[in-house]
């Protein structure tokens, strides 16, 4: 299934994906047993919001073999994780707002884990009970001040500063699937999945052993190799196999 969060003329919805149309779902994708109105809405007639509301997104740095190659750094032995705040996220076609403070802003395709229900302490073989899918997503990183700070907090945590949708794929199989990202329609970065260092499963239940995963939080699985700047006016777009594309543009900061 593919699953999505949308608004109309007539308010805001949780929806399933057919084809080319949506059908609104009565209540939320995280109730128990969710079921289907009789609102049905054509694609092109409706916009597409960020596909959860988390109250946090747990990330992970270093967790491509082609990435970490490319900086020269030796493989990690646990996940590297970090926090970036609700704040930052924003959906599909939103603008990822260039701050005035920042000398260079990178992009950082990743796959987004979305959590079904409350995680805490769930075993690797567990996992799966508690992911409802998974949604593409933007690392978006102030990379002169995460190396002028030596932690990651302010480098990640703008407003603006993580892109996801545009839907939430239900398909349990994330192992091998194709991770692309195109700045301007230009091929920037292509990996596939099967070359995470850790997987899903182990990520989900390495992170529910230290804090409390809640229905639509994200575990950001990390990005591959090829990452680099965005200027204002550029458009960047992240596709992941059988989950669909994010596009968002770069615009510059004109409200300080």
């Amino acid at each position: 299934m593919l699953l999505c969060r949308f608004k109309t003329d007539q308010g805001k919805f949780f929806g399933l994906i057919d084809k080319n149309h949506i059908t609104a779902i009565k209540g939320s994708y995280f109730d128990t047993a969710f079921s289907l109105t009789n609102l049905r809405f054509d694609t092109d007639k409706i916009s597409l919001l960020a596909p959860c509301q988390p109250s946090k997104i747990v990330a992970v740095g270093l967790n491509y073999i082609d990435h970490a190659k490319e900086l020269g750094l030796k493989l990690p032995k646990e996940p590297l994780i970090f926090i970036k705040p609700s704040t930052s996220v924003i959906g599909p076609d939103d603008a990822i707002v260039y701050p005035d403070d920042v000398g260079q802003l990178d992009f950082e395709a990743e796959l987004a884990v979305v959590i079904k229900k409350a995680a805490k302490d769930v075993r690797a073989d567990q996992v799966k009970d508690y992911i409802l899918g998974y949604t593409c997503l933007n690392d978006v990183t102030a990379r002169d001040l995460q190396k002028k700070d030596g932690q990651w907090t302010r480098a990640k945590s703008f407003d603006t500063f993580c892109p996801i949708g545009p839907c939430i794929s239900t398909d349990p199989e994330t192992g091998d699937r194709d991770i692309t990202l195109r700045l301007n329609g230009k091929l920037r970065q292509s990996s596939n999945t099967k070359n995470m260092i850790f997987g899903p499963e182990h990520l989900v239940s390495y992170i529910s052993r230290i804090t409390t995963l809640l229905p639509g939080d994200i575990v950001a699985t990390g990005t591959p190799g090829g990452i680099g700047p965005m200027v204002p006016g550029d458009d960047v777009e992240i596709s992941i196999e059988g989950i669909g594309s994010l596009r968002n543009k770069v615009v510059k900061d004109d409200k300080r």
